[in-house]
């Protein structure tokens, strides 16, 4: 069954988490693809990926096996060239421990489809702090994390940490992918500050943040260090770069 949009879920080690996403994603109105990108999981992630595959969502559910862990930013980099190389137009960005809601997919979608912006951003801060069950340490720490982007690179958006997104099939074909150089944290405020500058239109839609209550978090301090230090290098690039014109 034929699908305009696909949703790359990055995975390592969330077998507790993952057939539940995919289902939870089939289940809506809205019919998605969904590619998953594993790097080497150990707990049998991908395993249970192929399973979902051959006996129950041939041709609408994928996977991308990689050796190792090899960042965030180059997961989502693989995945954009594959979804780019079939042919979708609407491509999400999406967590697979449920702290983005399913439900909120058709409202990102709508933002980019129906209302004609280029991105769609789930965002978090956009209508006060929306987030549910972190610790309060890890809410301040990201909320001023998305104060210190805006204020460092006069870019407008509240929440440019976000892994919630929805891109328009241009601005990946616009945006020189292999020249992407975070892996990490800072690699969600790269893609859309990319975006902003070459002109495309970006949209904040407020969804909840909920924490993970299966699996481990990935998160660590080298990722934020490389988000610290990232931000004043785009902004650097933002006077001196040359960005590509719009597809």
């Amino acid at each position: 069954m034929e699908s305009d949009s696909i949703i790359i879920i990055p995975t390592y080690n969330e077998k507790e988490n993952i057939e539940k996403i995919i289902r939870a994603v089939f289940s809506l109105d809205k019919f998605f693809h969904i590619l998953v990108i594993d790097d080497g999981s150990p707990d049998g992630t991908a395993q249970i990926v192929h399973s979902l595959m051959e006996n129950e969502f041939a041709n609408q559910l994928f996977i991308i096996e990689r050796k190792g862990k090899l960042g965030l930013g180059t997961a989502y980099i693989t995945g954009f060239k594959w979804a780019l190389e079939k042919g979708y137009e609407y491509v999400f960005e999406m967590d697979a421990d449920f702290s983005h809601d399913p439900n909120d997919l058709p409202r990102l979608y709508a933002a980019v489809h129906n209302e004609k912006n280029d991105v769609a951003i789930g965002s978090r801060y956009v209508s006060g702090v929306n987030v549910v069950n972190w610790p309060m340490g890890r809410v301040l720490m990201s909320y001023f994390a998305s104060k210190y982007v805006r204020f460092i690179t006069r870019f407008h958006v509240h929440d440019t940490t976000a892994g919630f997104v929805c891109y328009r099939r241009r601005v990946l074909e616009t945006i020189p992918l292999d020249e992407v150089r975070f892996k990490g944290y800072a690699f969600q405020i790269e893609m859309k500050y990319t975006a902003h500058k070459i002109g495309f239109k970006i949209k904040e839609v407020p969804v909840v943040f909920v924490n993970r209550r299966e699996g481990t978090s990935k998160m660590s301090g080298g990722i934020f260090s490389e988000a610290f230090f990232g931000v004043i290098k785009l902004r650097m690039d933002g006077w001196f770069r040359k960005y590509p014109p719009i597809a």
